[in-house]
């Protein structure tokens, strides 16, 4: 399948954008403007200006003599950036990969897209009706090249659909500057005769480089699909993504569900053809109004159980509010990792770490109660407790080490030691009472010292003397002393975990 490319061209952005708001505007010639070394100078001008002969980069005091009642508003530095961002987050509904063509326009790769609304013609249609609806006025065109959509789109006089490899012949027609070449080169070639794409596309090369630089041949060479142009989309798109568009907005739970179950079916059958599941899937719907929602899910590893991943998103279904309606689904699995095969067993219930259950049960329990309620930890090669553990969200990461099991360790360690105050007999024995936030702990059976020694090649901290003591009530701590024995004080002893 060859690509293909929409361009989409807005002649008049912010002034469209100003009328939208303010709809009395457009009954009366306006202006946008911005100060430029003690003057206003015009930065776009309204389609009722423009016929009054009020151009961009003119003074405001010399279109006013043409216009005295002219509407002079001022303009907002970074809106055009800003409105092209938001139109091309509102068109990822039609594509995964749309690009900012600066200053008026957006670029489309709609390879493979186009059938799922019935062809480029409805695809078109819809896409630049829909933009002309909300105030815009916008021109499309689709071909094989960037070049050659970009050229139609503001140039072409016939058709706004170049059917695939017929690019040279729609452009041979048309001026220079069609070839997004720069505006001194397109004089210059004016100025020389050369006033059609069809005069310049049969000289000689070279004699085109020296005149006129690399640039020329580029853009011919882009437009009639010689050489390869790149765009970069807005949100880089993800590898495993579907999209559903819909016959009529969707506006019940039900409807929902039946999409996001054909999306399901779809993305995870191609997961599992290319030995892979999904971490994390996000569930979008594009409403009528413009506005976009989304749930998103996690998985502790990797999965293509289209039941298990249905059970994590029906829970969030009922938060997504379809507004009007919604016209267009997309699933998405921005990361996953390689699934093997799955060994079949002979009778259930051997349970254990590999059970395919565990991380099923895992995921349902995080998505309903929170990611921050479910925690695994890994060894890592540290002598001091807190720092031995590294927190990892898959259940299948390899441990590089091991933990110790000889010596006993609380079953809750504090994420920070906290100071206490004690009362020890003498150095090296255990002591008989500590103080910790305001209440009094005596002591009646203590084990220990266990001595910890900081890394050698940290060397940040003092060595650790750790002691597990039994309070009466039969509460067990895990405390230590920092450093050698100076005397009792909170900046010396500390609690470190609950044993019970």
């Amino acid at each position: 399948m060859g690509k293909r490319f929409l361009s989409l061209w807005f002649r008049r952005l912010t002034t469209d954008y100003v009328s939208i708001r303010r709809p009395a505007l457009l009954h009366q010639p306006f202006v946008l403007a911005l100060p430029d070394h003690g003057r206003m100078v015009i930065t776009a001008a309204s389609a009722l200006a423009m016929e009054e002969g009020i151009q961009t980069g003119m003074a405001v005091a010399d279109a006013r003599v043409l216009v005295p009642t002219l509407e002079v508003l001022d303009d907002k530095e970074g809106l055009t950036s800003k409105l092209l961002r938001q139109l091309a987050l509102w068109c990822i509904r039609y594509t995964p990969i749309v690009a900012i063509d600066a200053p008026n326009g957006l670029l489309l790769d709609i390879s493979g897209c186009p059938h799922l609304w019935g062809g480029e013609k409805v695809y078109l249609q819809q896409i630049v009706h829909t933009l002309r609806n909300k105030g815009y006025d916008v021109r499309g065109a689709i071909a094989d090249t960037v070049g050659a959509a970009w050229a139609i789109a503001r140039y072409g006089r016939v058709t706004p659909i170049i059917e695939p490899g017929e690019q040279a012949d729609a452009l041979l027609g048309l001026p220079p500057a069609a070839l997004r070449i720069d505006p001194l080169i397109a004089g210059r070639l004016q100025k020389l005769g050369l006033d059609r794409i069809h005069r310049i596309a049969g000289m000689a090369r070279q004699s085109l480089r020296t005149r006129f630089g690399n640039e020329l041949l580029l853009r011919l060479d882009q437009a009639f699909g010689r050489a390869d142009e790149l765009i970069e989309s807005v949100i880089p798109p993800a590898v495993y993504m579907e999209r559903l568009p819909c016959l009529e907005p969707i506006c019940t739970a039900g409807g929902i569900e039946i999409a996001l179950t054909k999306l399901l079916d779809t993305l995870c059958s191609r997961m599992q053809h290319d030995g892979k599941g999904l971490r994390t899937a996000i569930f979008k719907g594009h409403r009528v109004d413009g506005q976009m929602i989304q749930a998103a899910i996690g998985t502790h590893r990797a999965t293509h159980n289209i039941a298990h991943l249905f059970k994590l998103f029906e829970e969030k279904i009922p938060t997504l509010e379809p507004g009007l309606g919604i016209e267009v689904f997309t699933l998405e699995a921005p990361k996953t990792e390689d699934t093997g095969p799955s060994q079949t067993t002979i009778w259930e219930g051997a349970g254990g770490w590999l059970d395919k259950n565990l991380p099923e049960l895992i995921d349902r329990v995080s998505n309903k109660m929170g990611a921050d309620r479910v925690h695994r930890y890994t060894p890592s090669e540290h002598y001091w407790p807190e720092r031995a553990i590294t927190a990892t969200d898959s259940l299948d990461e390899i441990a590089l080490d091991r933990w110790s099991v000889t010596r006993p360790r609380p079953v809750y360690l504090l994420a920070h030691p906290e100071p206490i105050e004690v009362t020890a007999p003498i150095p090296d024995y255990p002591p008989m009472l500590f103080r910790h936030r305001g209440g009094l702990h005596k002591i009646i059976r203590a084990e220990g010292p266990e001595r910890i020694e900081q890394e050698w090649w940290i060397a940040m901290g003092q060595h650790r003397d750790y002691y597990m003591v039994e309070d009466e009530s039969g509460v067990r701590y895990w405390i230590f002393r920092s450093g050698h024995y100076k005397g009792t004080g909170p900046h010396q002893w500390f609690l470190h975990g609950y044993f019970a």
